[in-house]
């Protein structure tokens, strides 16, 4: 059963102008993170080959990515998830990994060649996440939820919030003052905001910081490092007009054992992002339209980025943060910020501008929107009031927490030459399900608590509760 909440499921009484403007923000809330994963996957083929990417897995060729992906995400999940997908932080160690690649067919290989080897992998990612959902739709979503009760979810919502609160801190200790103005902005307009401003705190957060970076920068006040606030050479460089640099994916079974496996990890980010949206906006996504849709949504997203060069999708908790935020639930409006991102890569000079945008802002947003993550995770928790008194329940919990948050940097292992990397988040929910699946005094019953379930997306309607 679905349980809407106070907020606005059909944007369009809104206006076209205002809808507009909640597509902006929602751009505004991924495309910093967005950008930052080729911005990084380049650093990391400049020191390992001496040369950075000229061709895939470029700023503009990522935002192609994300609005195509975001837009096939909506049409697999029948228009109904108000989901964005962007740039995927769970394959930089694979990326990293392959740049460090120096034997066999990789020794002396250029950066490009190396990166379009990776994206190959990406492909084959993608591909498993087809497999899952053909599995989920075959056996039923309420199998494989039994596997998922609220004593695992609900930590493991809250990790995916936390685990990105190191990277607000060190975005906002470039200018602590920009990043409490961001913040401060949004607060202010979320609570004591009138009518249109009171959805849109996150977009005047961003402006206002932004004029007032601009200010300081025009007074000759530099950042507490003692470098500038913002560097627009980029910029004037730039074209109006440009197609993204586009590379085809190859395939090499090294590339694909570095990279493939990853998807374990983003697999079950991706439930976890479900339950998440579903707990945020009221409404059972998992049911319906399926988690076999959202899964195949997400993995041919994930698939058609890494064929033309691109990087793995995923769907965005900052996009969710928003949702929370703006109490705008209409998934026309994320589809306004997929066109945004579109428009975007074939404007090199506007793409550059935003670019520019100030890290401590970023940060200064990210204080609010990774905090709301964690606390739907925490309402998760209480609504289907998980006893925690309970040693068993303790135990799944405190091992999420520490497995989530205390493999910063994943767990690395070897198959065969590859080097394969784990996310934190996915070692956390693998010991969450294997500790659920093997202690007894499992006292959680599926379906049982309508009202819990519903929070997480997980209830659903009219099913038999038996098998």
């Amino acid at each position: 059963m679905n349980k809407e909440k106070n907020g606005i499921y059909d944007a369009t009484k809104l206006g076209f102008p205002k809808m507009l403007i909640l597509g902006l923000q929602h751009m505004f809330a991924m495309f910093g993170a967005t950008i930052l994963v080729p911005i990084l996957v380049s650093g990391y083929f400049k020191d390992a080959c001496g040369e950075g990417l000229t061709a895939g897995v470029t700023v503009a060729t990522t935002l192609f990515c994300a609005g195509v992906g975001t837009l096939m995400f909506h049409v697999c999940s029948k228009m109904k998830v108000p989901a964005f997908l962007g740039s995927s932080f769970a394959f930089l160690g694979g990326f990293s990994t392959v740049a460090s690649l120096n034997t066999g067919i990789y020794e002396g290989m250029n950066a490009n060649d190396k990166v379009a080897y990776a994206c190959g992998g990406i492909v084959i990612a993608g591909v498993l996440y087809l497999v899952l959902a053909a599995v989920i739709k075959i056996i039923g979503v309420k199998r494989v939820m039994k596997f998922l009760p609220p004593v695992v979810t609900g930590p493991i919502i809250i990790c995916i919030g936390l685990s990105l609160a190191g990277s607000a801190i060190n975005n906002a200790s470039t200018n602590w003052l920009l990043a409490f103005i961001a913040l401060a902005v949004i607060i202010v307009f979320n609570i004591w905001g009138k009518g249109m401003f009171r959805i849109i705190p996150i977009l005047m957060g961003v402006l206002v910081a932004y004029v007032v970076a601009l200010i300081l920068n025009a007074c000759g006040i530099t950042n507490p490092d003692g470098s500038a606030i913002f560097a627009f050479e980029a910029v004037k460089e730039a074209a109006w007009v440009g197609l993204p640099k586009f590379q085809l994916a190859k395939f090499d079974i090294t590339a694909i054992l570095v990279m493939a496996p990853i998807a374990i990890a983003s697999m079950m980010e991706h439930i976890g992002d479900m339950s998440a949206i579903s707990a945020t906006v009221g409404k059972n996504f998992i049911e319906e339209p399926g988690l076999h849709r959202t899964l195949l949504g997400d993995g041919l997203a994930t698939a058609f980025a890494g064929l033309i060069g691109g990087p793995a999708n995923t769907t965005y908790g900052e996009n969710t943060g928003v949702l929370e935020l703006s109490k705008v639930y209409d998934p026309k409006v994320i589809r306004i910020a997929a066109i945004f991102a579109l428009i975007l890569s074939f404007i090199p000079k506007f793409s550059g501008v935003i670019s520019t945008m100030p890290a401590s802002i970023i940060g200064g947003v990210s204080f609010m929107l990774y905090g709301m993550i964690s606390a739907i995770g925490v309402r998760n928790i209480v609504e289907n009031k998980v006893d925690l008194t309970k040693s068993r329940n303790l135990i799944i919990a405190a091992v999420i927490f520490v497995c989530g948050l205390g493999f910063s940097s994943g767990l690395t292992f070897n198959v065969g030459s590859a080097s394969i990397t784990l996310t934190g988040l996915a070692i956390a929910a693998i010991a969450g399900i294997v500790l659920n699946a093997i202690l007894p005094g499992n006292d959680y019953e599926f379906g049982k608590n309508p009202e819990g379930d519903q929070s997480r997306g997980v209830f659903l309607k009219g099913k038999s509760q038996e098998d």
